[in-house]
C-alpha cells in the first residue's frame, strides 16, 4: 500500500499528499508537502504536531472557526480555505509568496505510525531529521523555519535547542517553554488541562483510528492512518501522559528530557505571547524571549483568543515579514522591527500598539502594595497591625483593594507576592489573582486565549514547593526549584514568594485594583459559560487549566482553613510593574 502517497496540483499549488520521510529507526513519517507550481527552490515553514494535519479546522475545531470569522472576517477572505488546519498557516496566503508549506504528522499520530510520546526525546529528534530532510530536497532553497501555535511552538523550542544546521528561524506563537511550570503544574499544583486535552485532540487522531475517525474534506483519506487498529493496540502505541503528569510531582529526568535548554538556541526567532493566555502560555513565551541565547530575538504580545491573531492580517503581516528577512533575504523592513513589540492592554479590549526595546521595560517603577489587614486595604504605605487573618480554602478568600485611582495607572511585567501563611495541616495551595473593578465595583475581564473571562494575572504555589533558588530568582520573578517537599507544620507560618505570570493593564482613574488570596481556582462571579472545544464543561474564568484533581488536593490536606499572617517582620505585599508614559 503506498499510504496515500501521491502527488497532484491543485488551487494554485503542487501538493504531494503523505511523502515519506524515514527516521534513523525506520520509522516512516507521512508528510503533506504544499508548493508553488513553478518548479524552483523556495523555503520551507514546517509543522510538526499531533492533531492530525489532514484535519479541518472547520470540522474539528467548529465553534472555534465560526466565532474566529465572526470577529475577524478577514481570516477567511482570499482563501478557498479548505486546507485551514488547527493552528497551522493557511498554505493558500504562503505559497503564492514563495513559500513550500510542510507539515508531518509526529509519530503516532495521523498518517505516521509509531509510539505516541509527547514532547519526548524522540519527538525532538523526529523534527531535526526531518528539518534536514526538507533543507536536501530538490524544492528547498536550505533554509527551513518552524511557524505554528501551541503544540508546534513548544516543540519548537525543543528542537531550536539542537540547533539543526538548516533551521533559519522559527516563530514560537504561543507556546510554552517549560513542560512542568507553564503546562503540567501550576506552582507545582498539579493543572487539569492535559487529561481532556489528550483524549480530546491527541488520541481522537492517533495512528490506527483509522475508518472510526474523521476523514479529510480535501482528499476523503481517513485522517488518522488507513490501517483501522483495536483499541488495545492504540493503547500499547501511546504514552499515558496524563497519568505521568499525575504522579510526577517533582521537577525529574522525565521533565528535564522535555524541557529546552533555551539558553542553547542560537537561531533567530520571534517569540509571540498572549496577556490572556494564563494557565498555558505567556510566560514561555517571556522566559524564552529572555533566556534563549540566540543573538537575534524578538517578543511580541498581543490579546484575543489562543488563535486569532496568528491567522489576522496583523499577525500573518508579522510573521511573513520576520521570515521574509530571515528564510528569503527580502527586505521587509524587519530589521528595523523593535526588540519588543507590546499590544498594551486597556479596558474595554482596547490594545494600544508600543514599541519598546527591552523586557521587562527599564523604566519600570517597580513598586510595593502592601496587604492592610485593618481594613483590606492595597497600598505603599505600611501597616502596622499585627493579627492574622484567617479564611476558608474553599471560599473566595481575602481580597485586598486599593483606593480608586486619581490618575490612570499602568501595569506592565511579571508581578511577584510575598506572603506569610500557615495552615491547619502540612500543607496549602495559594491562588492569587490580580483584579480589577469599574467605578461601580463590576470587576472588568478580559478575553483570553482559553476563556472569554479572565482576570488581570494570575499566580498559584503550593506551600510545600516554596523553595527557591537564590541564583535564578529575580525579586520580581521568584523561581522555584520543585526537586523538594517542605511540608509545613500546623498552625506555623512560613514565608511565600509567588510568581504572577506577566500582564498589561492601563487602570483608568477611578477604577481599582485588588489582589485576592484563595485556595482555589479564580472564579468571574460564580456563574459559568461553556467553550467551544468542550461545550459540556463549564468554565468559570480560567478556561481549561483547573486545580480541582482530589487526588493531588486532598481535602483533608488543602481544603481546611488558611491564615494570612501581619507582623513587624511579616508585611505581605504584591510587587508591581507600574509603568511611567515615555
Amino acid at each position: 500500500m503506498n499510504q496515500g502517497h501521491k502527488v497532484e496540483l491543485r488551487d494554485g499549488m503542487r501538493i504531494e499528499w503523505n511523502a515519506p520521510i524515514e527516521m534513523d529507526d525506520g520509522v516512516v513519517l507521512r508528510a503533506d508537502i504544499m508548493a508553488p507550481v513553478q518548479e524552483g527552490k523556495y523555503p520551507v515553514i514546517m509543522t510538526y504536531g499531533p492533531y492530525g494535519k489532514g484535519l479541518a479546522f472547520q470540522e474539528g475545531y467548529k465553534t472555534a472557526w465560526t466565532r474566529m470569522i465572526e470577529a475577524w472576517p478577514e481570516v477567511a477572505e482570499g482563501s478557498s480555505n479548505k486546507y485551514q488546519s488547527w493552528e497551522l498557516v493557511d498554505p493558500e496566503k504562503w505559497v503564492p509568496d514563495g513559500y513550500v508549506c510542510l507539515r508531518i504528522d509526529s509519530r503516532g499520530t495521523g498518517h505516521s505510525p509509531g509510539y505516541v510520546d509527547i514532547y519526548s526525546p524522540r519527538e525532538t529528534r523526529d523534527m531535526y531529521q526531518c528539518i534536514e530532510w526538507a533543507a536536501a530536497q530538490p524544492w528547498c532553497n536550505g533554509k527551513v523555519g518552524l511557524n505554528g501555535i501551541s503544540y508546534y511552538a513548544m516543540n519548537a523550542w525543543l528542537a531550536a535547542a539542537l540547533n539543526p544546521p538548516h533551521l533559519a528561524a522559527f516563530c514560537a506563537w504561543e507556546g510554552a517553554s517549560d513542560v512542568y511550570r507553564e503546562m503540567a503544574r501550576h506552582g507545582g499544583i498539579l493543572s487539569e488541562f492535559v487529561d481532556g486535552w489528550y483524549l480530546r485532540q491527541v488520541q481522537s487522531v492517533q495512528y490506527g483510528v483509522g475508518e472510526r475517525g474523521a476523514r479529510s474534506q480535501v482528499t476523503g483519506d481517513p485522517i488518522a492512518g488507513f490501517e483501522t487498529l483495536p483499541e488495545e493496540e492504540l493503547a500499547k502505541n501511546r504514552a499515558d501522559t496524563p497519568k505521568e503528569l499525575r504522579e510526577r510531582h517533582l521537577i525529574d529526568d522525565w521533565y528535564r528530557a522535555r524541557t529546552p535548554v533555551l539558553e542553547d538556541i542560537k537561531v533567530p526567532f520571534l517569540s509571540a505571547a498572549n496577556w490572556g493566555g494564563v494557565g498555558l502560555h505567556p510566560r514561555g513565551n517571556f522566559e524564552g524571549y529572555l533566556r534563549g541565547g540566540s543573538r537575534d530575538k524578538w517578543l511580541e504580545v498581543h490579546g484575543d483568543t489562543h488563535f486569532s491573531h496568528f491567522y489576522s492580517n496583523y499577525g500573518m503581516a508579522l510573521q511573513k515579514r520576520f521570515f521574509g528577512h530571515f528564510l528569503k533575504g527580502e527586505d521587509t523592513g524587519w530589521e528595523r522591527q523593535p526588540p519588543v513589540q507590546l499590544n498594551v492592554r486597556h479596558p474595554g479590549e482596547k490594545f494600544v500598539l508600543r514599541d519598546e526595546s527591552e523586557w521587562p521595560l527599564a523604566r519600570t517603577q517597580w513598586t510595593r502594595f502592601y496587604l492592610d489587614p485593618a481594613n483590606g486595604s492595597l497600598g505603599t504605605r505600611v501597616p502596622q497591625q499585627e493579627i492574622g487573618l484567617s479564611y476558608d480554602a474553599m471560599s473566595d478568600g481575602l481580597t485586598f483593594t486599593s483606593a480608586p485611582l486619581k490618575e490612570e495607572l499602568e501595569i506592565t511585567g511579571p508581578i511577584a507576592a510575598r506572603l506569610f501563611l500557615s495552615s491547619e495541616t502540612n500543607d496549602a495551595d495559594v491562588f492569587l489573582a490580580l483584579r480589577v473593578y469599574d467605578p461601580q465595583g463590576k470587576e472588568v475581564s478580559f478575553i483570553g486565549s482559553n476563556d472569554p473571562r479572565t482576570p488581570v494575572a494570575l499566580g498559584w504555589l503550593r506551600a510545600s514547593h516554596r523553595k527557591l533558588d537564590p541564583a535564578r530568582s529575580l525579586p520580581y520573578r521568584p523561581w522555584h526549584t520543585h526537586d523538594e517537599l517542605q511540608p509545613l507544620k500546623p498552625n506555623q507560618p512560613v514565608e511565600l514568594d509567588v510568581e504572577i505570570w506577566p500582564t498589561s493593564i492601563v487602570i483608568p482613574a477611578g477604577y481599582r485594583f485588588a489582589l485576592n488570596v484563595r485556595g482555589k481556582d479564580y472564579e468571574y462571579d460564580g456563574t459559568y459559560v461553556t467553550l467551544p472545544f468542550a461545550p459540556t464543561r463549564r468554565f468559570y474564568g480560567v478556561g481549561p487549566f483547573t486545580h480541582t484533581d482530589p487526588t493531588d488536593r486532598p481535602p483533608a490536606v488543602f481544603g481546611g482553613r488558611y491564615t494570612l499572617h501581619f507582623s513587624a517582620e511579616s508585611r505581605p505585599y504584591v510587587l508591581l510593574p507600574v509603568v511611567p508614559a515615555k
